[in-house]
């Protein structure tokens, strides 16, 4: 599943596509993705206009400014279309005259004001797509229970700590929870706590002081390389021009079980693998403490 990232990297290739362009016309051509689309879909986004994109955690955010005819309550203040690009999500783009034809999983396609197709493409069908009214956005369902953003100015050691302080979860567990921390997914948490030099299988309530300051910070910086290189591309991902993502050449421990650990700290060492929550987490046995 695309991680923060993969989503913020869509997100990116969207807004200059998108912002400031009327949408003319939407086609379902099918009637749900993981969950229904909401009724008058189609209509409540015709004729509204872009006028930026965000992203929270997983989700990307489309804001919309509304004709006073939408059917969104309070229109007047405008809109949100959310997208979730759930396992296989990806968007594609035509220019007005190009050749296109749909292709079988092509689910959703958005005409705008200047003739370009913004086409959603989802194999696995469990992506989500939702619209409301702006002022509804903080008791959404699908975000208000969201934690803090690994990214911003407000995440920090001791704002780790915080999060982590009563938490009897490994701390690899802890920092995957969207209620805690958000977008940090499996690839991500692995490469962090090994760069943090922090063992995975430890109670999250234990990491505290020095130990926080260096998995916040190992957080951010895994997390911002991960976008210079365009995300991590293991399966279905792909950037808006169709492009893989880059960032798995750089992995350090995920996916490198029983092969020789890159720290370097004694003796070789290969690399090892649990599973935890579920998810297979890899570390280093030496370096991770």
């Amino acid at each position: 599943m695309p991680e923060l990232p993969e989503v913020e990297t869509v997100r990116k290739g969207l807004e200059p596509v998108l912002k400031n362009h009327v949408i003319a016309d939407v086609e379902l051509r099918r009637k749900n993705l993981r969950t229904p689309f909401p009724e008058n879909f189609g209509k409540t986004l015709v004729g509204a206009r872009v006028t930026g994109t965000r992203r929270r955690a997983k989700y990307i955010l489309i804001d919309l400014s509304t004709p006073l005819t939408s059917p969104l309550k309070g229109g007047k203040e405008g809109g949100v279309l959310l997208v979730h690009l759930g396992m296989s999500g990806s968007f594609r783009t035509y220019a007005k005259g190009k050749d296109f034809t749909p292709e079988t999983h092509d689910h959703v396609i958005f005409t705008l004001d200047n003739g370009m197709r913004v086409v959603f493409n989802d194999p696995r069908r469990f992506g989500v797509m939702d619209v409301f009214a702006a002022n509804d956005e903080p008791e959404h369902k699908l975000l208000k229970h969201l934690g803090l953003e690994p990214l911003s100015n407000q995440f920090s050691g001791p704002a780790l700590a915080g999060l982590l302080a009563r938490k009897n979860t490994a701390v690899k567990v802890a920092i995957m929870d969207q209620q805690l921390v958000v977008g940090v997914g499996n690839i991500y948490a692995s490469e962090s706590l090994f760069l943090a030099g922090i063992d995975p299988r430890k109670k999250a309530r234990l990491v505290t002081g020095e130990r926080a300051e260096r998995l916040a910070s190992a957080i951010k910086e895994v997390l911002q390389a991960a976008l210079e290189s365009g995300g991590s591309t293991l399966r279905n991902y792909r950037q808006l021009d169709g492009d893989t993502g880059y960032f798995q050449h750089r992995f350090l421990v995920y996916g490198h079980a029983g092969q020789t650990c890159p720290c370097r700290i004694g003796k070789q060492h290969p690399v090892k693998s649990i599973v935890q929550g579920g998810r297979t987490t890899f570390f280093c046995p030496v370096k991770q403490r």
